[in-house]
């Protein structure tokens, strides 16, 4: 387990960076008035820990000058540590019954639908497993008090997932599907909530892999586009 003065926000990032960067990387490269995290073999990467959100306009702008590969980390497995007390430095640790997966990429994709049809653009998904170091913030919660988050630590690369086209976002879809579908049943396929349905499809719209062709009551039906 790392120190708890070694965890911060910062902490994943700079793993997942060095990661990338191997033997004869670059970092922190100027590159289309940006600065780009990693340059390695003429592709950059961009490491985001965070929401895609507001990210289109450094991505297009970085992908009209190179190939970039924009890597995301989603923990599979988390241990939360937290530190109950600054004085005595109690510190407690548990396993997160959370589970995070690599289809879990759509909650972010849909902020760059678009991107994922540019020749020079790509996303990485990194299965990952993490620590969380969490501290107790007495005004979270509007002040009724809770645990809140100081930080990421990574532990180990579980699996890598690359995403640019769209026969990438298919491979979600495990379960037989009819033709044409609601994002409900595109879900059932996915084995997956239809939150995750529709933001597939929404994503494949854009792409322009599937269309819409008609309603069910009020839910839309799309079809693939060969």
């Amino acid at each position: 387990m790392a120190k708890i003065g070694m965890l911060n926000e910062g902490a994943l990032h700079a793993a997942l960076k060095l990661d990338y960067l191997g033997d004869d990387g670059e970092a922190e490269v100027p590159f289309a008035g940006f600065v780009a995290d990693v340059v390695r073999d003429g592709v950059i990467y961009e490491i985001q820990t965070s929401s895609f959100s507001g990210l289109g306009r450094k991505m297009r702008q970085l992908a009209e000058a190179g190939p970039v590969v924009l890597v995301h980390p989603i923990a599979h497995r988390k241990t939360l540590v937290r530190l109950q007390d600054a004085e005595t430095g109690e510190i407690t640790s548990r396993r997160s019954p959370k589970r995070g997966a690599l289809v879990h990429i759509l909650r972010e994709l849909v902020y760059l639908p678009d991107m994922l049809g540019h020749d020079n653009f790509a996303v990485e998904v990194v299965l990952t497993e993490e620590e969380e170091q969490q501290v107790y913030d007495s005004k979270a919660r509007r002040g009724r008090g809770g645990w809140r988050r100081q930080g990421r630590h990574l532990i180990s690369v579980l699996e890598r997932l690359r995403i640019n086209a769209p026969e990438d976002l298919w491979r979600f879809v495990s379960g037989d599907l009819p033709e044409p579908f609601t994002t409900k049943q595109l879900a059932q396929a996915m084995q997956q909530p239809q939150q995750l349905g529709q933001q597939l499809a929404y994503c494949l719209r854009h792409l322009g892999a599937v269309e819409v062709c008609g309603k069910t009551g009020n839910a839309l039906n799309y079809r693939r586009v060969s």
